[in-house]
């Protein structure tokens, strides 16, 4: 039987194991997928060795990437290894959040080719960024003033693989209540347990198209409830982690899975929130 993981610091509460063996049971595979929490000195190339594929997580993503043997070009786009496959003992990283986040406002019917609305860029946010302007995105960045300069960094990253990509950075005071195809929070703002904030003012919302919320606890966040009060469509960050999961299983088996599939998944796996 193969042997599958998620390598990261603190577990307890991933959902990975529930998402990962319905996508092999869906395709009849025989597959043990496990959590190991490790330290970084505990990591190393033949810990990473013992199994057939891994994902990784915080804080991992970025030491983890010494022990490969190859990198492909999703992980030096974005700079971090959340995807390993193992073939024949040679280890390739990848990143597949990024396919998360598109597949996932693909499927909801969200334009990136046109205005997009990021609030916060750090983390998840940075990557966010990049994918969006590398899909033509007409991108405005919403900061915190004390995030200016990795903001920068993330503006000069995009210049760099998108140079006629247009991002433009500003303060909260400084959004102004346009239209907007596509917003998105990528902020912790509305997390379990403090359910009540909202990252933007309604006037935004109901400027906006569509709203994607990387948040998943709680699965329906202010920001997800207000946007599907006035009727847009609006998700949240499940759909982002059964993606991944989903693109982690094409690299390391070749496995595709229908909308449907996928959607009944997330909902299997939201239930247990």
């Amino acid at each position: 039987m193969k042997k599958y993981t998620l390598i990261g610091g603190k577990l307890g509460h991933s959902l990975s194991p529930q998402i990962h063996e319905r996508l092999f049971a869906l395709r009849g595979r025989k597959a043990e997928y496990s959590l190991t929490e490790v330290t970084e000195e505990e990591l190393s190339g033949s810990l990473i060795r013992g199994f057939e594929g891994l994902n990784v997580t915080i804080p991992h993503k970025l030491a983890v990437m010494e022990h490969m043997d190859a990198l492909d070009k999703s992980a030096e786009l974005y700079g971090a290894v959340n995807c390993i496959a193992n073939k024949g003992g040679r280890l390739t990283g990848y990143n597949t959040d990024c396919d998360g986040f598109l597949e996932s406002v693909e499927a909801m019917g969200g334009k990136l080719s046109g205005k997009v609305l990021l609030i916060g860029c750090g983390g998840v946010g940075r990557m966010i960024a990049i994918a969006s302007a590398l899909r033509g995105a007409e991108l405005t960045v919403q900061i915190l003033e004390s995030d200016r300069a990795a903001a920068d960094s993330v503006v000069k990253e995009i210049a760099k693989h998108a140079p006629a990509a247009r991002a433009t950075l500003v303060t909260a005071g400084d959004v102004h209540a346009e239209h907007y195809d596509l917003l998105v929070n990528a902020t912790p703002v509305g997390m379990f347990p403090k359910v009540d904030a909202c990252p933007v003012s309604d006037e935004l919302i109901a400027r906006s198209d569509a709203v994607f919320d990387v948040i998943y606890n709680p699965l329906e966040t202010q920001l997800i409830k207000k946007a599907r009060a006035l009727g847009k469509p609006a998700e949240n960050g499940m759909a982002m982690l059964v993606w991944q999961a989903v693109s982690a299983h094409r690299i390391w088996d070749g496995d595709e899975y229908s909308r449907e599939e996928i959607r009944a998944v997330i909902g299997e796996v939201s239930r247990l929130i």
